[in-house]
């Protein structure tokens, strides 16, 4: 699936959640609640690991070969495992909708947010990317308000604003990063923005597995009709060949652990947790590529950290 761009979508606390979330009766016993919640944490902190080892897979392909086959890869290899893994269980179901052209226009804002997050980590680095698009979360917030009509809260618009303030300090004049990086990070956030305001519409009619299937199906289409145009560089050798396949693994089970943790946790608990793939993308970044944030863009992703979690929080009580 798309690089980072699922993450964020479920940090406020209801994008993109499966409908079969596990739901907890006064009358369980806690210590099954708490295992179930232990469960829920340990999936996504494994899943927000896998999404910050694919950025930084992805960075490392990016700056070596054509986007598009890379992406192309990646979708089709997600795409195949779809279909073999969940197949057998779910038959046609496993595509059937029933808005098809919004399904359709979903996977399209995934794939673009796909292909803007990769451009930007060729000259970015890792944890200041994913730091960025993480504003995603509260472009959905605010346009949720006039499009879907739910209430946002002071703490939610403060939360926002300094959000947004921790980008800027992250990307301040002076900061090295490139600006074009800077601006497909915001591209990324946008496409982010409308993926995940279709996600909210789209699960009251659609299925979970159904929606995956189509943003692998479109995202291979998409990517594969470049191929003619991106075949004329150099070509992958045996192993980065087999990083690009295991790209598509990487997405394919980080989005499968997260559906399985919030089957096993409610998602205002599990929304947190979520901020952690900024973390490990700052730490894989500085152990592949040896690039430390300075200082500045240390306090930047603190504050785009404790908003989200903020936002939680509340979302939560």
């Amino acid at each position: 699936m798309g690089t980072s761009v699922i993450g964020p979508g479920k940090l406020l606390g209801w994008m993109d959640k499966p409908k079969a979330t596990r739901m907890t009766s006064p009358t369980e016993p806690a210590t099954q609640r708490n295992d179930g919640a232990l469960k829920g944490v340990a999936l996504v902190v494994a899943a927000t690991f896998l999404f910050g080892l694919s950025d930084t897979v992805s960075k490392h392909l990016a700056m070596l070969y054509a986007v598009p086959l890379l992406l192309a890869v990646r979708y089709g290899v997600n795409l195949l495992l779809l279909m073999a893994v969940m197949m057998p269980r779910h038959g046609t179901r496993l595509w059937r909708t029933s808005r098809l052209a919004l399904v359709l226009l979903r996977g399209a804002c995934l794939a673009a947010a796909s292909l803007s997050m990769v451009l930007a980590l060729r000259v970015m680095p890792v944890g200041e990317t994913v730091a960025i698009i993480y504003i995603a979360p509260f472009l959905v917030m605010l346009a949720a308000g006039p499009i879907l009509g739910e209430k946002v809260s002071l703490i939610g618009w403060l939360a926002a604003a300094s959000s947004f303030l921790g980008v800027l300090v992250i990307a301040r004049p002076g900061s090295g990063l490139d600006p074009i990086g800077v601006g497909l990070c915001l591209l990324n956030a946008g496409c982010a923005t409308v993926y995940h305001l279709l996600t909210r519409m789209l699960t009251r009619t659609e299925t979970t597995m159904a929606m995956l299937f189509h943003t692998a199906l479109v995202g291979t289409v998409v990517f594969a009709s470049f191929l003619p145009w991106s075949l004329g560089g150099a070509m992958p050798a045996l192993f980065d060949a087999g990083l690009m396949v295991v790209l598509g693994v990487l997405g394919t089970v980080g989005h499968l652990l997260f559906t399985a943790a919030y089957r096993q946790a409610p998602a205002s608990l599990l929304a947190p947790v979520n901020y952690l793939h900024i973390v490990w993308a700052a730490i894989l970044g500085w152990l592949v590529f040896a690039h430390v944030p300075d200082g500045l863009a240390l306090i930047g992703m603190a504050m785009i950290m404790a908003s989200g979690v903020a936002v939680a929080v509340l979302a939560r009580r």
